[in-house]
């Protein structure tokens, strides 16, 4: 059974940081490409940032130099470093492993970001 547990959301003040985690279970985790999205209150999901299983990165121009996506195939774990938080990024942040046909999805983990 394939599992994606994403944790380390929570209320940050703006300007601050939070690293995201997904923990994977039940896929050979370093063959698959990974995402992270956010959907905000009212809007449509959004890619924020993926990495691939060669190592290739892409980030939407809103987190560019802000936000970092890392794996730990190891350990079966994407990460999303996020720094210098602002309101609008408050979403609830999803992980999504993709290989061939299959598409996997965590259940989210809500990011406010609020003074």
């Amino acid at each position: 059974q394939v599992q994606l547990v994403e944790s380390g959301g929570g209320l940050v003040q703006p300007g601050g940081s939070l690293r995201l985690s997904c923990a994977a279970s039940g896929i050979i985790f370093s063959t698959y490409n990974m995402n992270w999205y956010r959907r905000a209150p009212g809007n449509q999901r959004e890619l924020v940032a993926s990495l691939n299983h060669s190592g290739s990165t892409y980030y939407v121009d809103s987190v560019t130099g802000r936000f970092t996506i890392s794996r730990d195939n190891a350990g079966n774990t994407l990460y999303l470093q996020m720094n210098l938080l602002k309101p609008d990024d408050t979403a609830v942040y999803y992980c999504d492993a993709r290989f061939m046909g299959d598409d996997y999805w965590g259940q989210g983990t809500q990011v406010t970001v609020s003074s």
